[in-house]
């Protein structure tokens, strides 16, 4: 019985975003590219009832499923298989970290809604500079909605509405490129929208070496707060001294009408450290 037959068998749940991957080709692209070994522990997101699951447990030392619908949990059992350890619990409130005392990669189907609290919640934010479910990922593979995945690459010279925090976020703490576009017949029930597979290499340091994580992650905010207003208005619009931005942007050869999304994520990290030490020199400046 091919995949999409045993898929018809399982009542899926619209409201958990389902969509089951039944393509045997793309299984096997996930594998080849997790150069899984017998050394290996993977912790699987989003299993459903174990179509990439079966075959990953052929080639770990172990395989850590997390599945929070009750009957896929019910059909994962079918397995039992040795390696094969099931947590019936939410992504979001699982502590990665706890799940093995080495390094771990992480394949994940999951639902599209959620893709960037996951996301969040695997590498911690750009000022998480210590966050556990990160130092204890070596590799994810990802499979996320074709545009997600557009935006996780994305450079300052891409279209507008793909380069944003997002692609910060992902490219600040992993080396990350699109594997492969997976067509809507690739899963059951068939999805609106078309997938691509995405490889996250994760860092051992953060893309910038900066003296202020929290307040770079402030400027981006700021920064692409209001997109269709011009960087120094967005920075000025979340309080950043106007005067001091005005004078920043002009010293750093930046045009204070560009948008946020045309610097790159080096041109931010020197706004951001130009910035924070032209604060502290107004700063105690008024103090004098």
């Amino acid at each position: 019985m091919n995949l999409f037959e045993r898929a018809k068998f399982f009542r899926t749940k619209k409201r958990l975003g389902q969509n089951f991957l039944i393509n045997s080709e793309v299984i096997d692209d996930i594998l080849d590219y997790a150069q899984i070994t017998k050394e290996d522990t993977i912790v699987e997101i989003g299993p459903g009832v174990g179509f990439v699951t079966e075959q990953l447990v052929k080639y770990a030392k172990k395989v850590i499923a997390i599945e929070l619908d009750e009957d896929a949990v019910k059909e994962l059992k079918k397995l039992e298989c040795d390696n094969l350890e099931i947590i019936h619990k939410d992504i979001l409130k699982t502590d990665i970290s706890s799940l093995s005392d080495g390094k771990v990669k992480v394949i994940a189907n999951i639902p599209y809604y959620i893709t960037a609290p996951i996301i969040s919640h695997l590498l911690g934010e750009i000022d998480d500079l210590e966050n556990k479910n990160r130092n204890s990922i070596t590799d994810i593979i990802l499979m996320v909605q074709e545009e997600v995945a557009r935006r996780m690459v994305a450079t300052e010279k891409s279209p507008s509405k793909q380069y944003g925090l997002l692609t910060i976020l992902a490219q600040f703490w992993t080396d990350c490129e699109i594997i492969r576009l997976v067509g809507r017949k690739s899963f059951y029930p068939a999805p609106k929208v078309n997938s691509a597979l995405v490889a996250l290499k994760v860092k051992n340091n953060p893309k910038l070496n900066l003296s202020n994580y929290s307040y770079f992650r402030r400027v981006l905010k700021a920064a692409f707060s209001q997109r269709r207003k011009n960087i120094k208005n967005c920075l000025s619009n979340n309080g950043f001294n106007k005067d001091v931005v005005k004078t920043v942007l002009a010293n750093l050869n930046i045009d204070e009408n560009i948008r946020g999304e045309s610097l790159s994520i080096e041109q931010f990290g020197e706004l951001s450290e130009a910035l924070l030490k032209s604060e502290k020199e107004v700063c105690n400046a008024n103090k004098d």
